[in-house]
């Protein structure tokens, strides 16, 4: 009994601070520490190559959506406009308190889609004072994409006497007004139409004193 009370008791194993066995093996091999260091690094580039690809489709599709898609209503104006020189050369503008001229007038259809513009016959009117006093058709055509599609009339402007007039024609300017609604559609990438409808409403003036045409104004 002595004895085994005497024997000392069994020493534990010391606790062993420093690298792990993985730690340790990463630092025995830096080889293969750098091979999964390059690894890391293209699963990276990798995922970044792919947020990048994703947005730049996203950005692609929404300026396709916004610029080529989007589809805009063609305008139509008076671009300029004269008086036929048949029709007042060598005689007064004026005649028994009315107004009788033939005007030239080119008019535009200005189309800013990614896709032609198809409109029918259009009848334009003048008025003056807000009574009609001429008339011109347009034929139906097309406006390419991007582009203006001009067309010239000819309209018989014929003024009834009123008092207005004389104090106008006393002035020597008479003011004219030209509408029409242009009715049509645009087919972008040949998928996609929609109808629209182009409005003119534009003012002029005739100024009897030099037989001209002046001041065309298109809202």
């Amino acid at each position: 009994m002595a004895e085994k009370e005497q024997q000392s008791p069994v020493p534990l194993a010391p606790v062993r601070y420093g690298l792990s066995r993985s730690d340790a093996e990463a630092a025995a091999n830096p080889d293969g520490r750098a091979a999964e260091q390059r690894r890391t690094n293209k699963r990276r580039k990798r995922l970044l190559y792919a947020f990048l690809f994703a947005a730049l489709q996203t950005g692609i599709i929404l300026l396709f959506t916004f610029t080529v898609m989007r589809i805009r209503t063609p305008k139509f104006r008076v671009l300029s406009a004269a008086l036929e020189s048949d029709s007042v050369a060598g005689l007064p503008l004026p005649t028994n308190g009315s107004l009788r001229v033939a005007v030239r007038a080119e008019l535009g259809v200005k189309n800013s889609n990614f896709g032609r513009f198809k409109f029918g016959r259009t009848a334009v009117y003048f008025f003056y004072n807000d009574a009609q006093v001429g008339e011109a058709a347009v034929g139906a055509g097309r406006a390419n994409w991007r582009s203006t599609e001009r067309l010239r009339v000819k309209v018989d402007v014929n003024v009834g006497g009123s008092a207005q007039l004389e104090r106008d024609l006393s002035a020597g300017v008479v003011a004219l007004t030209g509408r029409a609604g242009m009715r049509g559609d645009v087919r972008v990438a040949m998928v996609f139409k929609k109808k629209r409808s182009a409005e003119m409403n534009c003012s002029m003036e005739i100024v009897t004193g030099i037989q001209q045409l002046r001041n065309i104004v298109c809202d």
